[in-house]
């Protein structure tokens, strides 16, 4: 076809708001119900074609009912991962000569399955297997991977109309290649648009991809493998292999094709993906991309002209919701002693003590169980090393039940020393720190909280001095790749707020932005001279 095709200009999607009376509400707790009842087989996808591995089971359950067991997936073999490269491998040619309209289409179509069809589907696995409510999954699952979808194809456009200057007589082109392999996507459990995102991303600008995601997400990846594979996604263009990645580390992280890895999870992986990429260096056809997101220990910074209503909310829902088990959760506030004092503080904890977690079938709990018995044991052992901890006292929460399923409580702890690992450590949980300060010391507050912790994901700062919000946002200007003034340090949305973090928070890419989706192509710059000269002479020469 001769055309230079626009793709359609893309929208954030509403939020539904599941309120009682409303027919998605309705709708929603028929799909739980459905997806509750059933026992699935969470096969891999390997080139197209759904197959049942051979290592070693893994029972994925519903994290606040423990005992309920939503589908079986196993371990990834060395074999089964080495399929899954070479099928990507061999879709890689015709997939990058695939016009870009037509790639296109298919992300654009999976957005539209997901919004319309398969939005309770795809919301309801994410609540049941990540304990999401009905509010967090909506804007995870549905509304921002929709977003990722859609903007993303914007933004591929986009980098392909970027092009170079020409002068008289000659042409001047950039083709923006594919990498030069396959790209490694490791997903994490907390959010299912990331995981989505992570491997369409690359491939929406041409690359193939194997895709492991979390155990833990294994759940709502199923669905969406099948919404990706209904939407016409190629065999072999994304292959999503199951389990904890040990075979991932033996064959992809080392076959001499991987040319990047797009990841998101804990630092501690993240560190050994790039220290194993680093040891095989010489083995690899070109240098991988690297692209990472790995936690924040995130904050808020009260100024003492703060508005006490607005920044109690801002730290309840910041801290609290999905239990804290989001990169950008709030985990330690910084409070003048006149606010804290003078009321804020039993607003704070008043609020906190009437959350309640549960079940999150019942639309009437604000959260629901953490992850796994893992992050369920790390919170125990915090709670045990501060019980007799003189610096820091606990105000409310503190206590955690595994009897059905691993629910913590929400937990507030006052501590004295701004220093305590309270302010440094990510917990990935509900568990947040405030400092109380004087109200004259603001500015060394601001200058110790900058760079206590060795995260610079995100950050808030409530005021309404014009001069403290200036001087104190230059002052934090490294401590946050997404920074917050008036509002809570989480809740970014695609294209509006590009997210990500420096430092000990990852590569800073920016999801949701073209900066992200610039990282997995390889430029080939392209000159063409009209008329090429015919005499080698120059005219100094004359």
């Amino acid at each position: 076809m001769d055309a230079l095709f626009t793709v359609p200009t893309p929208e954030n999607e509403p939020v539904k708001s599941y309120a009682p009376g409303t027919a998605e509400r309705e709708s929603l707790q028929k799909k739980l119900a459905e997806l509750a009842g059933t026992q699935l087989e969470l096969d891999m996808n390997i080139s197209g074609e759904w197959r049942t591995g051979t290592g070693a089971e893994i029972k994925v359950v519903q994290p606040h009912k423990r005992a309920h067991v939503l589908g079986v997936a196993r371990e990834a073999t060395d074999s089964e991962v080495a399929d899954a490269v070479a099928a990507a491998k061999a879709a890689r040619r015709d997939w990058q000569r695939t016009p870009f309209a037509d790639r296109a289409a298919v992300f654009l179509r999976a957005a539209e399955l997901i919004a319309g069809p398969y939005r309770d589907t795809l919301n309801g696995a994410t609540m049941l297997g990540q304990s999401k409510t009905a509010a967090q999954a909506e804007i995870d699952s549905a509304c921002e991977l929709i977003d990722f979808l859609r903007f993303n194809v914007g933004f591929a456009e986009g980098i392909y109309r970027m092009q170079p200057q020409s002068s008289r007589g000659v042409w001047n082109r950039m083709d923006h290649r594919p990498l030069d392999g396959f790209v490694l996507a490791i997903t994490p459990f907390n959010f299912t648009a990331i995981s989505g995102n992570l491997p369409t991303a690359p491939a929406i600008m041409g690359n193939t991809v194997v895709w492991k995601p979390s155990p833990t997400q294994q759940f709502a990846a199923h669905f969406l493998m099948r919404i990706l594979l209904e939407a016409g996604l190629p065999p072999g263009v994304i292959n999503m292999v199951t389990g904890y990645g040990e075979a991932v580390s033996n064959v992809a992280l080392r076959d001499p094709d991987l040319a990047g890895i797009h990841f998101t999870g804990s630092t501690k992986t993240f560190q050994h993906l790039w220290k194993t990429v680093g040891d095989n260096i010489t083995g690899y056809h070109a240098y991988p991309r690297i692209v990472g997101e790995t936690g924040g220990k995130d904050f808020i910074i009260a100024h003492p002209s703060a508005q006490p209503q607005q920044l109690a909310v801002a730290m309840v829902r910041g801290a609290y919701e999905y239990q804290g088990q989001k990169c950008s959760a709030l985990s330690r506030t910084y409070m003048p002693a006149s606010l804290w004092r003078g009321g804020l503080k039993d607003i704070v904890l008043g609020m906190t003590e009437e959350l309640t977690y549960g079940d999150v079938a019942d639309f009437s709990n604000f959260g629901g169980a953490v992850i796994d018995d893992r992050a369920f044991a790390k919170h125990v052992a915090l709670f045990d090393r501060i019980r007799s901890d003189d610096k820091a006292t606990v105000l409310t929460g503190g206590s955690a039940d595994d009897s059905e399923g691993y629910f913590v409580k929400p937990t507030l702890i006052e501590a004295t020393d701004p220093t305590h690992e309270l302010f440094t450590e990510e917990y990935f949980g509900p568990i947040h720190a405030v400092y109380v300060y004087d109200d004259g010391d603001f500015e060394t507050v601001v200058k110790q909280a900058s760079d206590i912790a060795p995260y610079a994901l995100t950050g808030a700062l409530f005021a309404t001095d014009r001069r403290a919000i200036a001087w104190a946002s230059e002052e934090l200007r490294y401590a946050a790749g997404n920074y917050y003034i008036n509002d809570k340090p989480t809740g970014a949305v695609v294209n509006q707020q590009p997210f990500g973090g420096s430092k000990g928070s990852g590569t800073n890419d920016k999801a949701g932005s073209w900066q992200n989706l610039v990282r997995w192509v390889s430029p080939r710059s392209i000159k063409e001279n009209f008329v090429p000269p015919t005499d080698y002479r120059y005219p100094h020469q004359g």
